[in-house]
């Protein structure tokens, strides 16, 4: 089958690569769309020393299965389902897990994937393609209020504007906080169809917040969120970098800063958001590529600022 890899030889389309086979529990997904992320562009710098197939925003039809021939999205974790952490319900953390694209499990980027069918969500019918392929970033977004309380008047700071932060905020300005974005783009606020305070450069955002969020992807930006915090304020860590942060870890101590790492999240409320109508995530698509130009699509992602580029291979 048609897939995208990374390999030494770089990012590369290539029509070789063993499609999967029929494996009890799993289902396989005739892949539709593709939104490419910030991590399938680092794992091609070689991020996490990764080979194999990326990709893991999707929306394909499920081949068999009760979800035959259904629309389909994925929750990317792929747990063993009878560890200790899986019995309590913190799949995610499985300790055997493969994540699509990222660990061990062949990626969104090719004409077919497979997922254990728990994975699976169906996508309702209102909901466009274009649309779905945002339910992992926007199930992540909500993530958020599973690790902090969403306190409806308090103060938010979410530092950047690119795909991701856009969605961190309007999840926190839905839940009633005040919110204040960060970030070089003011001119994208409002393109999920809820405006908040955009200050520009986080030097402009001042301090005493009850909450920071990171969705920057940059490893200076802890350091800095330390110093816009109220003591006893939380900050919440969306995103990972390639370089390692240095950091003074006395404020942390003496202001008693909540610091809280967040990753993944459930895809129902994510999916309940799109289908609602309350959230507009195609405006955040810049381009569309069909899957003959996904080396292309790549390249345009990397460029510095760019939002969202979706893959089609339907088309």
């Amino acid at each position: 089958m048609r897939a995208l890899t990374i390999d030494a030889r770089g990012v590369r389309l290539r029509d070789d690569v063993p499609a999967p086979t029929a494996v009890v529990g799993e289902v396989r997904v005739r892949v539709t769309h593709v939104g490419l992320c910030s991590t399938d562009l680092a794992l091609a710098r070689g991020y996490m020393d990764f080979r194999g197939v990326p990709g893991h925003e999707f929306v394909g039809v499920a081949l068999e299965c009760a979800l035959a021939g259904r629309r389909v999205v994925g929750e990317i974790n792929a747990a063993c389902g009878h560890c200790a952490a899986c019995v309590a319900g913190g799949d995610r953390h499985c300790a055997e897990r493969t994540v699509l694209g990222i660990l061990g499990r062949p990626g969104a980027l090719a004409e077919v994937l497979s997922l254990p069918e728990r994975n699976l969500r169906e996508v309702p019918a209102n909901v466009s393609d274009a649309s779905a392929v945002f339910t992992e970033p926007l199930a992540a977004a909500f993530a958020i209020g599973e690790s902090v309380a969403l306190v409806p008047g308090e103060r938010a700071l979410v530092l950047g504007d690119g795909k991701l932060g856009l969605l961190c905020a309007h999840v926190l300005a839905r839940a009633g906080l005040a919110v204040t974005l960060a970030g070089r783009h003011p001119e994208r606020n409002g393109l999920t169809g809820l405006r908040v305070d955009h200050v520009g450069p986080l030097e402009r955002a001042g301090r005493g917040y009850d909450l920071a969020v990171d969705a920057s992807g940059d490893p200076d930006a802890l350091p800095a969120l330390l110093a816009r915090v109220r003591p006893r304020g939380t900050i919440v860590l969306k995103t990972t970098s390639e370089r390692p942060t240095t950091l003074d870890l006395a404020p942390l101590v003496v202001d008693e800063i909540r610091l809280v790492g967040s990753r993944c999240g459930r895809f129902e409320p994510a999916l309940e958001a799109l289908a609602s109508g309350s959230l507009a995530v195609e405006p955040l698509i810049v381009a569309r590529y069909p899957f003959a130009r996904v080396e292309e699509a790549f390249d345009h992602a990397a460029r510095p600022g760019t939002l969202k580029v979706v893959v089609e291979l339907d088309s």
